[in-house]
């Protein structure tokens, strides 16, 4: 049995591997911004239209990190900007806590996210450098473990020390694995340099992302999904809390049981579609059924049950649709300038994580979480409209292969 479970990732390099373990270390200790919606609202008594407006300069410093974070990879290199990230995210970490004042929040949020985002297109690299070709999607599958396996620890860890010590608890476990997984990384990864990649042909750069309209559909697909999905960190942790009475031990354990069902689900339906040779825009829109439904379902009974019935629709609801998006992505970049293309993939997440968030609490402080749930729902549903239509333009194209693929712009993600 465990044969079976590790023989897809025979042969991956020591790297990989070591970059992986820091990737858990980091997550495993990500538990600041599950919490930060009730942080903000219990522990600092601010409003619903206020904590919004934090959350958006969550947004922002995220696009901006991105940016900055590609910017620097290629100035100075991946591995230290991935080292810088995690440093200066356990100094920002650390700081936050004393910050009291609204616009003092919202800098230091946005600088969070700013300084913590960076590490996003730098790991991307850093993959690319340490794996061979034939082994990079196997080597994205295991970090994106990584990721969901530390998610599963990190919100039932930072319940636990809400609910036994205080938020500042949060703040400085979070920092500390920061500082961590950085000396972990500068103990265990030996420093190397991308290749250099050929210049581009005349044809490459004629084709830019923002001229391929088909491309741009899905992208204004990608932002809706991203838009409802991040209402799980932030409107929905306080839905549990006013609503259903969880304290914020058990919203730990609710929130760990996605990153649980990632974890072991994820491979196994993949491969079921893919050896089914299901067309991945059908399970792209299954995936889309789960998550309108994750919140339909909120909207029944005000219940522990209900809560755990839409965690797991919204949880297959990733499961299913984001692997798609990432394969959709990396096949149409093979058009143009792939870069260009990835970044603006990336870039559809930050700007959800810009809007999202604020809406979703200027919604609720206005009409109330039934609303909200309805309207996000709603939102799902037009975004499997632009897919079905995104479908037709594309003239009923060849199924393309479902793999795992990194998702590594939301939880830090």
């Amino acid at each position: 049995m465990l044969a079976k479970l590790t023989a897809p990732y025979k042969g991956l390099s020591r790297e990989i591997w070591y970059l992986a373990l820091i990737t858990l270390v980091n997550r495993a200790g990500a538990m600041v911004v599950p919490f930060l919606s009730l942080y903000l609202t219990k522990y600092m008594g601010y409003g619903l239209t206020e904590v919004g407006w934090v959350m958006t300069s969550f947004g922002v410093g995220s696009v901006v990190g991105v940016w900055l974070g590609g910017k620097l990879t290629d100035k100075i290199g991946f591995y230290r900007v991935l080292v810088l990230s995690l440093s200066l995210a356990g100094i920002v970490l650390f700081c936050l806590q004393y910050l009291q004042s609204f616009w003092g929040l919202c800098i230091g949020v946005f600088l969070l996210t700013l300084v913590a985002d960076g590490f996003r297109p730098a790991v991307y690299i850093a993959i690319s450098a340490y794996s061979k070709p034939e082994n990079r999607t196997r080597s994205i599958t295991l970090i994106r473990l990584a990721i969901n396996l530390g998610f599963s620890v990190g919100p039932a860890l930072g319940g636990f020390l809400i609910a036994n010590v205080s938020y500042a608890g949060l703040f400085w476990v979070d920092g500390i694995t920061c500082f961590l997984a950085a000396l972990l990384l500068i103990r265990l990864l030996r420093y190397k340099t991308a290749s250099k990649k050929p210049e581009p042909s005349l044809n490459e750069q004629l084709k830019s992302p923002y001229s391929d309209l088909p491309y741009l559909l899905f992208i204004a697909v990608m932002f809706l999904i991203g838009f409802t999905f991040l209402q799980y960190f932030a409107t929905i942790p306080l839905f549990y809390n006013s609503k259903i009475g969880l304290n914020e031990q058990h919203i730990g354990w609710l929130l760990s049981l996605n990153g649980l069902l990632i974890f072991f689900l994820e491979m196994p339906l993949m491969s079921y579609y893919e050896r089914k040779k299901t067309k991945a825009i059908k399970v792209m829109l299954m995936g889309l059924f789960f998550l309108a439904m994750s919140f339909l379902v909120l909207n029944t009974y005000s219940i522990v049950s209900v809560a755990v019935i839409g965690m797991v629709f919204m949880t297959f609801g990733e499961m299913l649709s984001f692997p798609f998006s990432n394969t959709f992505a990396l096949s149409r970049s093979k058009r143009g300038q792939q870069g260009a293309y990835m970044a603006l993939y990336s870039m559809s997440f930050s700007f959800a994580h810009i809007l999202g968030p604020n809406i979703g609490f200027h919604l609720t402080a206005k009409y109330g979480f039934h609303v909200t749930w309805y309207v996000m729902a709603g939102l799902v549903l037009l975004s499997g409209i632009l897919l079905l239509i995104l479908h037709k333009i594309l003239n009923k194209p060849k199924a393309l292969p479902i793999t795992p693929n990194i998702l590594l712009n939301l939880k830090g993600e």
